[in-house]
């Protein structure tokens, strides 16, 4: 007998084995969620006022799902590929420039965005366009705060954002996944909705990279991928700019993309969603149930074609 066979008592039995590889591969999950907690525990704690008139009172999801379920194609098209690569987006001497067609041109770093705006947390939910949702605390500012130092002359009539682009450090853009860098854009009147903020954080720390560091847009009524992460431009145009998953599928995502359940996505219904951690499905709001605050928005237009 060959000196490299091996007795059936030295073979692990197989359900063992497949336990252990279970814990191995929640421990290493683990191992991960905490590296990535580690990343942006540094002087993260931000002050900030509670917000009484906007903020729902459903209950909100946990840290580690809001922190480990993610759309965040820079870093990966997999839920999780985020979180694991957390440490590839760079957020040192961040900068965002706010130029366009404006009175006052500037630049602000990331330390501005957290000290020399009132921040305040506002429990928003979030609706994916592929039909599940979370509830957030984010922290952060309204974005018309900005608008109103930069001074949009007549002609601005758009808010177009853009992303980073670090093709040499985020995996997701080495893939030709969309046309990088990330882009994003709102109306002005509707970026001036006091529901729209610029979020530096959430759960009272200042936000995970996965989750969009050092700052991000959040637009409750609308789909998730309308509040557009990690931005470094902030542009105010005269016409309609282009959006990414526009221009990638204009027949599935169109520039308004608010939270619609009498619109379809032609692949799937939008009128049920998961939220996650519940395991049955509930009813999707009309504006993500911020009808009150936005609908007279859209006053007069056709959101089946305006969608």
């Amino acid at each position: 007998m060959s000196k490299y066979c091996l007795k059936e008592s030295n073979v692990t039995d197989e359900n063992l084995f497949k336990q252990r590889r279970a814990i191995i591969k929640s421990s290493l999950a683990f191992s991960l969620l905490t590296f990535s907690n580690l990343l942006f525990s540094k002087n993260d704690q931000l002050t900030f006022a509670k917000d009484l008139k906007y903020s729902t009172n459903e209950q909100t999801n946990t840290f580690k799902q809001i922190s480990s379920y993610n759309n965040f194609y820079e870093l990966g098209s997999g839920k999780r590929d985020p979180m694991m690569n957390a440490s590839k987006l760079n957020t040192e001497d961040w900068t965002v420039s706010v130029e366009g067609e404006v009175e006052n041109k500037f630049i602000l770093n990331k330390d501005d965005f957290v000290n020399k705006f009132p921040l305040e947390e506002r429990i928003y939910r979030l609706r994916c366009v592929e039909a599940w949702s979370m509830v957030v605390p984010w922290i952060g500012f309204e974005l018309n705060q900005i608008i109103k130092l930069a001074k949009p002359t007549y002609k601005a009539k758009y808010v177009a954002f853009e992303s980073v682009y670090d093709p040499e450090n985020l995996p997701g853009q080495k893939r030709n996944i969309l046309a990088w860098p990330y882009r994003e854009g709102l109306r002005l009147d509707e970026a001036m909705n006091p529901l729209t903020i610029l979020s530096v954080g959430l759960y009272g720390r200042i936000l995970p990279n996965q989750n969009g560091s050092p700052i991000r847009l959040i637009v409750p009524w609308k789909y998730g991928f309308k509040s557009i992460k990690s931005i470094k431009k902030i542009s105010f145009v005269e016409n309609i700019p282009d959006t990414s998953w526009n221009l990638e599928a204009p027949s599935e995502y169109g520039f308004y993309s608010n939270v619609n359940p009498y619109v379809s996505h032609p692949r799937w219904s939008q009128k049920r969603e998961r939220r996650i951690g519940e395991f049955r499905k509930r009813d999707t709001l009309m504006f993500n149930g911020y009808s009150d605050h936005v609908a007279h928005l859209y006053e007069g237009m056709d959101l089946t074609k305006d969608f």
